[in-house]
Formats: structure tokens, C-alpha cells, sequence
């Protein structure tokens, strides 16, 4: 699980979120200009999905973000937790999409997918199911040959679930180097579950960027990040936001009244209010069981669309 506090702004009290989107507002919220971003946004009304698109072009604006320079796009879909397989098809295609906008796959590609988080914690097992619900094509061409499965092109995809360092006492990052430096892949994809600071946007949004990703850090366990300069092969990043802090609840259920108070009013104001403890503390919905099913298989098969054709 990955997350990032916001670059420091007035009022910004320490506001979580691995969701370029959400930093981009803040700094809206704070009437304060980011140069070296640029923000394009789409709706698509008979879906009810809006897809927003950020890109960090400078040094300045990466500095800004508190993000490495590169593009974020968000989807953001109301009924991505609801049982409605019609409408998880239409957002696989989505993914599909923009994976394909991403990664050049008009030659043959061999992609490794890490599904990154602890298996055993539901909110941050969204890795591991996405990896379970893909096809693997790798060890069947290799064992058979493109022939073997009837076609004359098709990716090479294979995956991995590496765990969290308490069951491996290995970091992440290690494992993946070791993979990529046996395997060699053209190409990396790591799923994570994220944090966000808004509670609407929980199970609801997702989130994919070719800046790679940083396991462990949603919960304060800063581990190396799998990016292009670690692996020295491309890295997407795709993830789900599962948890907010409960600071940010607090936060955010007494916005009017923050609103009425000056910048050091609310700064006094939220130090009286929320304990400490409360950022370190983090919630997820009681039905997150069943989303991250619904979730992962939706990834899952977005990857697959992605990677089934040549």
C-alpha cells in the first residue's frame, strides 16, 4: 500500500493521498498556481465516468506535487464497488485503454505484473487477487511455442505476488530487481492499493501512471520504490484508493466551520481537535471484502484485454 502527504500549502494539515488528482485540487482550494502541470478532464455522461489527466512536465511542477515528473491518469466511476459485470466490462476497456497509451504494444512485449500488498489484510490485498485472475502467457509460449496455443503473436505475461517484508523479510524491491534481472521483461505493471483523502473516492477511483509505484508506504513503511530508475525497464503503476486516515475524516466533517476560521485559527483549531494519533490511524468500508473482488477482477481483466492482442 502506497501514500504521500501533500506538498506543504496553507491549511493543507498534513492531508494524505497517493492521487495526483486530489493534489491538484487542494492547490485549487488554496486559489495557489502550479506551473509545470497540466490538467485535462473528460466526461463521458451515458457511463458516468470521468477520466482526468495530469501531467508533470517540469522539475518545478514535480517539486510542487510531491511526484516524479511523468502522467497520472484518474478514472473516477460511482459504481466501480456496485455488482454490475456490464458495467466492470466498460472500465476494464477503459483500463484497457489507456494501458495501451502507455506501453507501445504493437511489437511483442513480456510484461511481469506485481501485485504488491499483504494478501492477508483485505484492504491491502488488491495486488495479489489481480495477479490470481490473470492469464499467464509466458511459460506456456516458452514451454510450447506461440503454435502450441494458436497464435502467431501474443505477449508473454507473467506475474508475481511478493508479499510484505514481515512474511518475507525481504524487501520488495529486492525481490522484483531479482525477477526482472532473471526474467527480463520489457515491461513492469505493479497493483497497489492507495490511500486518498476523501472518503467518496474509496473503492471508486483508479489510478494509473507510468512513474512507478512505492510499496509500503501506506502505512508509514517508506520501502524503494519500483520505478524506471530502480528496474531500468518501464514501470506502470496501477492503483485503487482503500483507505483514508482518520484525521482526514475529522478534517473533512468540520470543513464549514474550518472554513469561517483564519489560517491560524485553523491551524490552532485542528491541534486542539485531532489527536495525533489519528494520522497514523487508517479506515477502510466494511464491505471492502467484497470490492476488492469486484476491483481486482475488473483490473485483472482490463490487463487482459491490454495484453491479448499484438
Amino acid at each position: 500500500m502506497k501514500k504521500q502527504e501533500d506538498a506543504d500549502m496553507p491549511g493543507s494539515r498534513r492531508i494524505r493521498t497517493d492521487l495526483a488528482l486530489e493534489t491538484t485540487e487542494r492547490f485549487a482550494e488554496e486559489n495557489a498556481e502550479i506551473r509545470g502541470v497540466e490538467v485535462h478532464e473528460e466526461y463521458d455522461e451515458e457511463k458516468d465516468v470521468r477520466t482526468t489527466v495530469v501531467k508533470i512536465v517540469t522539475e518545478n511542477g514535480a517539486k510542487s506535487m510531491g511526484r516524479p515528473q511523468g502522467t497520472y491518469i484518474t478514472i473516477e466511476a460511482p459504481e466501480l464497488s456496485t455488482p454490475d459485470e456490464d458495467y466492470h466490462r466498460e472500465i476494464s476497456e477503459e483500463i484497457s485503454t489507456h494501458l495501451r497509451k502507455l506501453i507501445d504494444l504493437k511489437k511483442e512485449k513480456s510484461v511481469l505484473v506485481v501485485g504488491l500488498g499483504n494478501a492477508a489484510i483485505t484492504a491491502d490485498a488488491l495486488g495479489p487477487q489481480v495477479v490470481d485472475n490473470l492469464l499467464m502467457t509466458r511459460h506456456i509460449i516458452k514451454e510450447y511455442g506461440l503454435r502450441g496455443i494458436k497464435h502467431e503473436k501474443m505477449h508473454r505475461i507473467s506475474g508475481i505476488a511478493p508479499g510484505v517484508m514481515a512474511q518475507t523479510g525481504m524487501e520488495t524491491a529486492e525481490i522484483v530487481q531479482g525477477i526482472v534481472s532473471e526474467t527480463k521483461p520489457d515491461v513492469v505493471v505493479a497493483i497497489d492499493a492507495l490511500a486518498a483523502r476523501s472518503v467518496r473516492r474509496l473503492s471508486r477511483t483508479i489510478q494509473i501512471t507510468d512513474t512507478g509505484i512505492h510499496p509500503g508506504s501506506g502505512v508509514g513503511n517508506h520501502r524503494n520504490g519500483l520505478t524506471e530508475e530502480n528496474l531500468q525497464v518501464k514501470v506502470i503503476g496501477i492503483g485503487v484508493p482503500t483507505v483514508v486516515d482518520a484525521a482526514t475524516i475529522v478534517h473533512d466533517s468540520m470543513a464549514h466551520l474550518l472554513d469561517a476560521l483564519e489560517e491560524t485559527e485553523q491551524k490552532e483549531f485542528l491541534d486542539e481537535m485531532i489527536a495525533p494519533n489519528l494520522y497514523s490511524m487508517f479506515v477502510t468500508p466494511k464491505d471492502v471484502d467484497e470490492t476488492i473482488k469486484y476491483l481486482s477482477f475488473m483490473i485483472s481483466e482490463g490487463l487482459n484485454i491490454a495484453f491479448s492482442q499484438v
